[in-house]
């Protein structure tokens, strides 16, 4: 899981490397723009970066059965299925980024910066995808340095390249989104790079590239209800991002600052959920099933350590970091009351997302996929439409407050869940070992 952390937190430099130097170098305009945009991407990119979860369980799968003819369609399918996943992303999200930024309430004086930053943005989408299924595939066989170490590459990339646009050029919110678009392109190079000079069953050839139809759908079977359940979520997110834009510029700046700085406790909790989905697959393609509760036990120590330690840090030294994003006062304490409200109870997420991670290792990505759009996505657009439209409580902190309510009620439905489908699944596999005795 460390290194998933670590590669995950250098993906998110990327965004936060363009929010630091636009808002130090350009202004809280072009930092509410860059900001306003990040629950859009997530709103077209996960439903794509789900299908990644596909490829890693198949190939985790296929690997602890030692089906090596099976991992080889898996790789290659899955670097195609990047490829056309990438390209549909680049032409939609390139076409209607500002209609639906117009949708979202995006304040006028942000809107043609946050129009740019996303249409150069999506402009890359078929390196972020390489990457992402590159890197899942590597994931499944238990290699995650790698991935880090090309992350490490494009992230100082980023770095100087957003520097050199923004302060040398005077590009403003175009040169800090062409700067992840080139870093990502880099990325993406090493990571197609290291599976064709792989020696295992995992070697891409480039040449036999394509879609094998019977294993895209198990793929789709794994990673379509993970890719919808993000994309649902982000588009609940849309929604709260609208709220947010009523209170204003400062209160847009400030909230995006504290979600960027939230991404990193998230994602340290995601690796762990990420590692979970590969330890129980393994387990379960090797008929190993007496380790899986372990592993899940485990997880669940892991990501609440990681999510009280990491989050309660942000917000003890929230005022330093959200500096690092703006020199204005208003801005940072617009930030820290989001902090407030949302990081204190972070782990409640992580343990959320360990449940979701066993669930689909087992091979069960349905049930997580509803529970988690009912409890979490459902419950907070409810809550926008009733406690949010009592004039007393309309305020942004009534926002905020939905996450970690929705968070305890979606963990208490997935270990019920857990329960139960684990249960049946164990009942199964004793019938079907007596049958073989």
């Amino acid at each position: 899981c460390f290194p998933l952390m670590c590669s995950g937190m250098l993906q998110l430099l990327f965004n936060a490397a363009d929010v630091i130097v636009v808002g130090r170098f350009a202004g809280d305009e072009p930092l509410a723009a860059v900001g306003a945009t990040s629950s859009l991407i997530n709103l077209f990119t996960n439903i794509f970066i789900g299908l990644s979860v596909g490829s890693n369980v198949l190939t985790a799968r296929f690997l602890g059965a030692s089906n090596k003819g099976e991992i080889e369609k898996t790789v290659h399918t899955s670097v195609a299925l990047a490829l056309v996943s990438g390209g549909v992303l680049a032409v939609v999200g390139f076409v209607v980024s500002p209609l639906l930024l117009g949708w979202m309430s995006t304040p006028e004086t942000v809107l043609p910066l946050a129009t740019l930053y996303l249409r150069i943005y999506f402009l890359g989408m078929p390196a972020m995808m390489l990457y992402n299924f590159g890197s899942a595939i590597l994931r499944a066989i238990g290699d995650t340095r790698r991935p880090l170490y090309y992350l490490m590459a494009a992230g100082v990339l980023n770095v100087v390249l957003n520097l050199l646009f923004v302060i040398i050029f005077k590009m403003s919110v175009a040169g800090v989104a062409l700067a992840t678009v080139i870093s990502q392109i880099l990325s993406a190079f090493l990571i197609i790079r290291c599976l064709t000079r792989e020696d295992g069953e995992i070697r891409l050839n480039l040449r036999r590239i394509k879609i094998d139809r019977t294993t895209l759908f198990k793929i789709l079977q794994i990673g379509l209800p993970a890719g919808v359940q993000g994309t649902l979520f982000s588009l609940s997110n849309v929604f709260i991002q609208s709220s947010v834009n009523l209170f204003g510029d400062i209160v847009v700046a400030g909230n995006s600052a504290a979600g960027n700085l939230e991404g990193f406790v998230y994602i340290a909790m995601n690796s762990v959920y990420q590692g979970t989905i590969s330890f129980v697959s393994q387990n379960v393609g090797a008929m190993k099933f007496k380790r899986v509760p372990r592993v899940v036990l485990t997880a669940q120590i892991l990501v609440i350590a990681v999510g009280l330690v990491m989050g309660n840090a942000i917000v003890i030294f929230g005022k330093f970091f959200l500096g690092l994003y703006t020199d204005n006062p208003a801005v940072v304490e617009a930030g820290m009351v989001r902090l407030l409200y949302i990081c204190v109870l972070y782990a409640l997420c992580g343990m959320m997302e360990v449940m979701v991670g066993a669930l689909r290792g087992i091979g069960y990505s349905v049930m997580p996929m509803i529970v988690s759009l009912i409890g979490a996505c459902a419950l907070r657009l409810v809550w926008l439409a009733t406690v949010f439209q009592i004039e007393a409580f309309h305020c942004i902190e009534t926002i905020y407050v939905s996450y970690p309510i929705s968070w305890f009620l979606t963990f208490i439905s997935h270990i019920i869940c857990f329960l139960i489908v684990w249960r049946r699944f164990v009942r199964q596999w004793k019938e079907q070992d007596k049958i073989i005795a």
